[in-house]
C-alpha cells in the first residue's frame, strides 16, 4: 500500500470525512484490521478563509505548496487536497512536487463520463462556481457542460457553506433552499448536480437529479491509487 498525503483543515468537517471514507474503503478492499497509510497536514481554516476573501491566492499558493513539499519529504506517494475550492491552485501545487497530485475535478470528470452524463450543475463556494478552474477542466478534458446557479443563488450557497456547514450546522431551511437551486439548474438542462464543495454532502444526500458527491468520488480515486 502507498501513502497518501492529505492537505486538510479546509474545513475540518470535510477532512473528518476524508479520513473516515478512505479508511473504510481500504478496510473494505483488504478486510481484517487494515486501514490507510496516511499523512495529514491540517490548517486553521480561519487563516485560509481570510486570504480567500482578500483574493490573495499567491499567499495561499505559498502555504499549500509548502505543505505538499513537507508531505512529500515525510514519505507521501500521492498528494490530495481535501477541498474543492483550493484546487484553484492545484496546478501550482503539482508543479512544486515530484509526486502526483490526485485532482478532485478529474476524479469527478471520470465519474461523470462513466455515467454518460453530458451536462451537470456545479454547486460550491463562490470561487468554485465562478472561477474557471473547475468548469474548464470538466469541459475541456471531459466534454462535460456545466450549469451554475445565478448570482443570488450563488450567494445563498456560499453563506450556507461558510456560516453553517463548515462549523457542522445543518438547517432544514438551508436544505430546502439548496433543493430549490438544484431544481432550477435542472430546468436549465442539468442532468446531475456536482457537490463541488466537500461540506455539501453533509446536507445534500439526494435530489430530483443525480447527486455526485465529490468527497466520496475523490476518496475512491485516492484509494485506487494507493492500492495499485
Amino acid at each position: 500500500m502507498k501513502t497518501i498525503g492529505i492537505i486538510g483543515g479546509m474545513s475540518f468537517e470535510s477532512t473528518v470525512e476524508y479520513y473516515r471514507i478512505i479508511n473504510e474503503l481500504i478496510n473494505k478492499h483488504l478486510s481484517g484490521l487494515h486501514s490507510a497509510k496516511m499523512l495529514i497536514e491540517s490548517y486553521d481554516f480561519a487563516e485560509i478563509e481570510k486570504y480567500q476573501s482578500a483574493g490573495n491566492w499567491e499567499k495561499l499558493t505559498e502555504i499549500l505548496t509548502a505543505s505538499a513539499k513537507k508531505l512529500e519529504k515525510s514519505g507521501a506517494d500521492y498528494i490530495a487536497i481535501a477541498t474543492n475550492t483550493m484546487h484553484l491552485i492545484a496546478d501550482e501545487v503539482q508543479d512544486s512536487i515530484s509526486i502526483p497530485l490526485i485532482h478532485i475535478a478529474s476524479a469527478a470528470g471520470n465519474y461523470i463520463k462513466e455515467k454518460n452524463i453530458d451536462t451537470v450543475a456545479l454547486l460550491g463556494t463562490k470561487y468554485t462556481m465562478t472561477k474557471p478552474f473547475y468548469k474548464d477542466k470538466l469541459k475541456n478534458e471531459f466534454g462535460i457542460n456545466v450549469v451554475i446557479p445565478d448570482e443570488s443563488e450563488r450567494e445563498i450557497i456560499n453563506k450556507i457553506i461558510f456560516n453553517e456547514l463548515c462549523i457542522g450546522i445543518i438547517k432544514e431551511s438551508s436544505y430546502n433552499e439548496l433543493q430549490k437551486i438544484i431544481n432550477n439548474c435542472a430546468k436549465k438542462g442539468a442532468k446531475a448536480v456536482v457537490l463541488g464543495c466537500t461540506e455539501l454532502p453533509n446536507i445534500i444526500k439526494e435530489a430530483e437529479i443525480e447527486v455526485i458527491d465529490t468527497t466520496k468520488v475523490h476518496c475512491e480515486e485516492i484509494v485506487k491509487r494507493i492500492l495499485r
